[in-house]
């Protein structure tokens, strides 16, 4: 059986009922079966439903964007970023790490030569509450098998 491809609108709450994100008033959320598009414990679970099925979906931090890791804040000088003098909290920087992937950097801190980064995702550490309804189910395309991620309505949208 061929992976499927899945559309479903959702709205994103933390654990203490605050609203993060949402596609109300957009396009659903496609997403290919077994792509590692979405984050594991919410795709567990949407894979068994069907088209019109709508369930709430508590997800742990370690099946969503994982427990959130000390190891991953650094302080670099602020002369090793782009436009030093500009440096503000909030800011994200992309690095690469030691195994050749990317690492996106939140600046948390900035002090007069240093400035504290942040490696982990924003929302590390966090269980998170997902109300979701499937829009629509079909078996993936062979573009879409090779290509490894859904493509848009009409074909291929990078």
């Amino acid at each position: 059986m061929n992976p499927r491809v899945l559309s479903f609108h959702y709205t994103l709450k933390n654990n203490r009922g605050e609203t993060l994100d949402s596609s109300d008033g957009n396009e659903p959320m496609t997403f290919l079966e077994g792509s590692q598009q979405i984050i594991p414990g919410l795709e567990k679970v949407l894979v068994l439903m069907n088209i019109g099925d709508k369930r709430k979906i508590e997800v742990q931090a370690q099946d969503a964007y994982g427990n959130y890791d000390d190891g991953l804040k650094v302080s670099v000088a602020k002369t090793k970023l782009p436009n030093p003098e500009k440096v503000k909290v909030g800011d994200q920087f992309q690095a690469q790490d030691p195994a050749g992937g990317f690492t996106v950097f939140t600046v948390i801190g900035v002090a007069d030569q240093d400035v504290e980064l942040d490696g982990n995702h924003p929302l590390a550490g966090q269980d998170l509450v997902f109300d979701v309804e499937i829009t629509q189910v079909r078996e993936a395309t062979k573009d879409e098998m090779s290509h490894g991620h859904a493509h848009g309505a009409g074909g291929h949208h990078h």
